[in-house]
């Protein structure tokens, strides 16, 4: 946890992570201002216009800290040519906007939004921060998103891909529980495919770890012990003492969600080398304590 009372300015702060980062970082006494996309209304708020680069460095002028989590949705809208292009646009003109001026008012460290999807395919074959990237679509997005970081200089620039966030209030799992609640739950495709995840409570510790820490670049923000999607939904079943007999076949899946499918279905096995190496221990680094505790 920080050690230190900062000023903190934050992209994305309505989001799943945002909102929950926000909060804690105020019951914890520190400054949080709010990078808002019209006139800032309020004292915690900083007006910028990602989409033309436009941005109030004056009002950043003495922060500690910038996190930039802000990013279209991908899993919101069927991936058709122009929700393709919004996915990047987003990343790409909004982290160049904070990422320059970063690079003008020099805090002392940037953490950048980035994702797990940066690997793309990796099958059985477990990867870290070593690794290369993929060369599926979002491995592509996710190249780019952390190359815009860069331009933050010589400010200590940390790029969090973040796996599959589990919070029952929102996200994956926020959307599964209705229906394993009801007994209407069950792997997905062939349930062979890996899903690397973390709690949303975790996710904001390292967040708050990474702040203090000396570390940068790459950090892989997921449980040190990634499942098969199977594991994860017989877990789930388990945690709220309901059945699993309702697989959802691939092809249906494809059918309702398009392109965004190939992130359900697609395994990645990702570890958080870099994250352990720096110190930091997990609340919840085993699935079935972690949803036991969230399915309550």
């Amino acid at each position: 946890m920080p050690t230190s009372l900062q000023r903190v300015a934050i992209t994305g702060s309505t989001g799943l992570i945002g909102s929950a980062l926000v909060g804690h970082l105020r019951s914890e006494g520190h400054t949080v201002q709010r990078l808002v996309r019209r006139k800032a209304a309020a004292p915690d708020e900083i007006s910028w216009d990602p989409k033309n680069g436009t941005i109030d460095t004056a009002a950043l002028e003495g922060v500690d800290a910038v996190i930039h989590l802000a990013g279209a949705n991908v899993g919101d809208h069927r991936w058709t040519k122009k929700y393709r292009a919004e996915i990047l646009n987003s990343r790409l003109l909004g982290t160049t906007t904070i990422a320059q001026a970063v690079s003008t008012v020099k805090p002392k460290v940037f953490i950048s939004g980035s994702a797990i999807g940066f690997y793309g395919e990796t099958g059985n074959r477990a990867v870290n921060e070593s690794d290369r990237g993929g060369d599926d679509f979002l491995a592509a997005v996710c190249r780019e998103w952390e190359a815009a970081a860069d331009l933050a200089g010589d400010t200590r620039t940390v790029k969090i891909r973040t796996g599959l966030v589990l919070e029952p209030t929102g996200g994956a799992l926020g959307r599964m529980l209705p229906l394993f609640r009801f007994g209407l739950g069950g792997k997905i495709g062939s349930g062979k495919q890996w899903w690397s995840w973390i709690t949303l409570h975790d996710e904001i510790r390292a967040i708050c770890h990474l702040l203090e820490s000396d570390v940068s670049g790459p950090i892989n923000l997921t449980s040190p012990n990634p499942v098969t999607n199977q594991e994860f939904t017989a877990a789930l079943a388990r945690a709220l003492h309901r059945p699993a007999l309702f697989p959802v076949p691939g092809i249906a899946l494809k059918t309702v969600l398009g392109g965004f499918s190939t992130e359900i279905l697609g395994s990645k096995k990702v570890l958080p080398t870099a994250l352990t190496e720096s110190g930091f221990t997990f609340d919840y680094p085993h699935l079935v304590n972690a949803l036991e505790e969230l399915a309550q």
